[in-house]
């Protein structure tokens, strides 16, 4: 075997040993996680959290962008390093490990004379590149490992991200509900009681589809700026579960605190408590989902 020969399949084999080392014989590296399936499980959580507050959740949207690039960033490698793998596996294995006969040479040598010495001069490239080339493999696994590693970092941070806005959810959506501004009708010519109490009880409750106060012409309290309807539905629709629990605590509220606001009644579920009358009493039916204040809490101050 001349040198040439025996320095290429020496080159061939360690740059095929280095690289099979560096890969396993599936094409993706065994630290590949499940980060994809990961990112898409964090994804539908951080989505369902959205809703429920509010859309408030840009700080884990950022977190999700930047998981998603590592995952992107190490998937390509996986890829590549799949790539170099393959192609130079292919090489090694053309060695023959009993001769150390290559079996391009050999073919090589069936040719004309101008092609057997392009074959051996590309031969004597191989081999005075061996270490280059065995030093871009190692690149290639310790670039793959750095993104592998920030990846899981990144899951990791949305991971606890998501958790922790999971065990303040309420807190939250209470916090996100009392700034979010509340549709206004009638909103002049207010007394000033029933101002104090409108601000008590968004404070205290948050937002509301719509509070309807001031109604010129109106008979009532709502003529005389003395009145609120704190809506818990729109278009003469029935409240939610959800909302009709809300509904009944501001008129709780409303009844606690009746002294320090002058509250003079609440209406709600087509009931009346009179300050007057101390009670919940039935009111007769009015025909509708609205007269029967079914979708809103009614507040008159004195």
């Amino acid at each position: 075997m001349t040198p040439v020969r025996r320095r290429a399949g020496t080159a061939l084999l360690a740059i095929g040993a280095a690289l099979l080392l560096a890969a396993p014989s599936s094409g993706v590296p065994s630290a590949l996680p499940n980060d994809p399936d990961k990112l898409k499980s964090l994804t539908q959580q951080m989505n369902k959290l959205d809703k429920q507050l509010g859309g408030e959740l840009e700080e884990l949207k950022g977190i999700r962008l930047e998981a998603r690039k590592a995952i992107k960033r190490q998937q390509d490698l996986a890829d590549d390093l799949e790539r170099s793998r393959t192609v130079v596996t292919r090489l090694a294995s053309s060695q023959y490990m009993a001769s150390g006969v290559d079996p391009t040479l050999a073919v090589l040598q069936t040719g004309d004379p101008e092609e057997i010495l392009g074959g051996m001069a590309m031969v004597e490239h191989l081999s005075t590149n061996e270490s280059n080339r065995t030093n871009q493999i190692q690149e290639l696994v310790d670039r793959y490992t750095e993104a592998a590693n920030e990846a899981k970092l990144k899951i990791q941070k949305m991971e606890d991200t998501i958790e922790d806005l999971n065990s303040r959810k309420d807190k939250i959506r209470k916090l996100i509900a009392k700034y979010q501004p509340t549709p206004m009708v009638g909103n002049t010519g207010l007394t000033a009681r029933l101002v104090a109490l409108r601000t008590a009880v968004l404070d205290e409750f948050g937002a509301f589809p719509t509070i309807g106060c001031l109604r010129p012409g109106d008979p009532q309290d709502h003529g005389s700026g003395r009145a609120c309807d704190f809506m818990e539905s729109l278009g003469g629709r029935m409240p939610t579960a959800d909302r009709v629990a809300h509904g009944d605590a501001v008129a709780a509220f409303a009844i606690k605190n009746a002294a320090r606001y002058g509250v003079k009644y609440v209406i709600w579920r087509q009931r009346i408590y009179d300050m007057r009358r101390p009670g919940w009493a039935a009111m007769p039916n009015r025909g509708s989902i609205t007269q029967n204040h079914y979708d809103h809490v009614h507040i008159s101050v004195f």
